[in-house]
């Protein structure tokens, strides 16, 4: 995989437009003309983990998971910085091992890594869900 290069632009205000290759990316601290920095991250976070369990369940021969969503909750310091984020994690199959889905989720997950510890998710795991 190529390193990440993307363009932030700011003409005026507090909102940006991020280019990522064919891709823009609209962020605003305001929330007027797109999602909030906070929510990007946790969304990113999100975005990143949900493959990451379902990549992760493949490699250790874990049947289909079918469909996968989550719902995410961050809480906020004083300052607007985020404080911890808590992942709902519903899987359509039934799993014997929920943990072990987690588990493999964060070993594969880039965003999980990134973040500091004590930002890491904490994820509770619905199975047999839809």
């Amino acid at each position: 995989m190529d390193d990440v290069s993307l363009t932030t632009i700011n003409d005026d205000g507090f909102d940006t437009r991020s280019l990522i290759g064919d891709f823009e990316l609209e962020i605003d601290p305001m929330e007027k003309t797109g999602p909030n920095p906070n929510a990007v991250l946790v969304a990113d976070y999100a975005s990143c983990f949900l493959p990451a369990v379902r990549l992760g369940a493949r490699k250790a021969g874990v049947g289909d998971l079918g469909r996968m969503e989550i719902d995410a909750t961050a809480t906020l310091d004083d300052e607007d910085d985020l404080e911890s984020i808590a992942f709902t994690l519903r899987v359509e199959a039934d799993v014997d091992d929920p943990d072990e889905l987690v588990a493999r989720g964060e070993e594969l997950c880039h965003v999980h890594a990134a973040l500091r510890e004590e930002l890491h998710a904490d994820v509770t795991v619905e199975t047999d869900a839809f």
